[in-house]
């Protein structure tokens, strides 16, 4: 098992945000968390990466308990956190927005994953030198997760990939979820779009207001009547 989360209660002051979630990712998985807005999903990655403290509960990765270990020291561990809402560096540039996600990486490391980085995304190495403010909102999500890979990451946890993208772009970022996948690199994935996530994934997780209300794998959970009348329209 790469990531088991135990009992995670997380406060924000006095809100009860999380309710003694548990769940898990074993290597080479897709896990997928759906759920509303609201119902502690991108809460859940932010305590897993470190930002935010559970009271009480834990996490334990690659058999070691990381609850009170720092975000930066989280990275250098192999986890890397690709945020919502594309947080890219607008002023600096593309290749320079790659290289500040390579910290934990020294020397020659650097530019090798720069090139990996823009095998999966060709579109970032033809705007290498552009300004990262300047790019559509696709290829500001591309550069946000190849900064993500610049650590090398054995899991990656990833944050409404496709929120706002036009169709035949969350298309394309899902195909590149599933080559980074296949590279072996597990990935935990919060996802608007239940559908697609439920198709790339091997299991998921249905949060509630800050509880797993049902818990299968992919196709259990897209089977489930309240999750299609919920997240998949009916279908």
């Amino acid at each position: 098992m790469l990531l088991e989360v135990k009992d995670l209660n997380v406060y924000y002051g006095a809100i009860h945000a999380l309710h003694g979630i548990s769940f898990h990712v074993d290597e080479g998985e897709i896990v997928t968390l759906i759920g509303a807005n609201g119902a502690g999903k991108s809460t859940t990655l932010r305590t897993i990466s470190g930002l935010l403290r559970p009271r009480p509960g834990s996490i334990i990765y690659e058999s070691k308990d990381i609850t009170k270990v720092p975000a930066h020291k989280i990275v250098a561990m192999g986890i890397s956190h690709v945020p919502e809402g594309r947080q890219i560096f607008a002023p600096l540039t593309v290749k320079e927005n790659l290289e500040m996600g390579a910290y934990t990486r020294k020397g020659e490391e650097v530019q090798e994953a720069i090139e990996l980085v823009f095998e999966h995304f060709p579109r970032l190495k033809e705007r290498s030198g552009q300004l990262g403010g300047t790019l559509s909102g696709g290829e500001q999500q591309m550069l946000t997760m190849g900064r993500g890979l610049m650590a090398n990451p054995k899991l990656l946890l990833l944050d409404e990939p496709s929120l706002g993208l036009a169709p035949f772009l969350v298309d394309e970022i899902f195909e590149i979820i599933q080559e980074i996948n296949k590279e072996g690199v597990s990935i935990l994935l919060v996802e608007q779009n239940a559908a697609m996530a439920l198709d790339v994934a091997d299991r998921g997780y249905v949060l509630e207001t800050g509880t797993i209300a049902l818990a299968g794998t992919a196709e259990e959970v897209r089977r489930n009547s309240d999750v299609k009348a919920a997240y998949l329209g009916g279908k």
